[in-house]
């Protein structure tokens, strides 16, 4: 029988994977790397050669996730039809990770997580953004928004809505993220100029 080499990057692609299942159906915490080992049959050698340590491990599935969360919106983007306000919809509801990958998303939560936590934001920001760029640039040319910097109103207008909303970075209460809820579709219409009510949808 003649052994199948995989090239390294697809090798890598196949820990991250089998990592991101086992990190869904099995808690972050209780998981090892022998896990990861016995899924896909390889040696000890081979993981570590990828991967220094379980959290070197969990930030390449966090990259994963993120990539294929943009991918998706991308194609979205590409496909959709509609004016910029539909297509803003469309971004902002397919740019939600959370429900396929919760366990994952919960870790970063806990205390001590704060350092990946912020560079998953920060990930998601700089992939997100041109995208949000693109439908502004629409926006404008229809006559919806008016702005000359696209890509800085995405950048801002992401920026807040991500990190002023995270009770893994601040500890709201329940109080204080359902008052800066009720506030970002008027501050979010003023920095886009665009009509009132443009976004109520965002608490409805």
């Amino acid at each position: 029988m003649v052994r199948t080499v995989k090239k390294s990057a697809e090798r890598r692609a196949d820990i991250v994977k089998a990592a991101r299942r086992l990190f869904k159906t099995k808690e972050y915490e209780k998981a090892t790397m022998q896990d990861v080992m016995d899924a896909l049959g390889i040696a000890k050698g081979t993981i570590y050669h990828y991967f220094k340590s379980k959290e070197d491990l969990l930030e390449a599935v966090i990259e994963d996730i993120v990539e294929q969360n943009i991918q998706q919106m991308q194609a979205l983007v590409k496909d959709a039809k509609g004016d910029a306000l539909q297509k803003m919809r469309l971004l902002i509801n397919a740019g939600r990770m959370a429900s396929d990958n919760q366990s994952i998303l919960d870790y970063l939560h806990k205390p001590g997580n704060y350092a990946l936590h912020t560079r998953l934001l920060a990930a998601v920001l700089i992939k997100q953004a041109p995208l949000y760029a693109e439908v502004i640039r629409q926006g404008c040319n229809e006559g919806i928004f008016k702005t000359g910097s696209p890509l800085e109103c995405a950048e801002f207008i992401l920026s807040g809505v991500q990190f002023l909303t995270d009770v893994g970075i601040y500890p709201w209460t329940q109080e204080d993220l359902s008052r800066r809820m009720q506030a970002f579709p008027k501050l979010i219409e003023q920095q886009l100029s665009a009509p009132a009510g443009s976004f109520q949808f965002l608490i409805d």
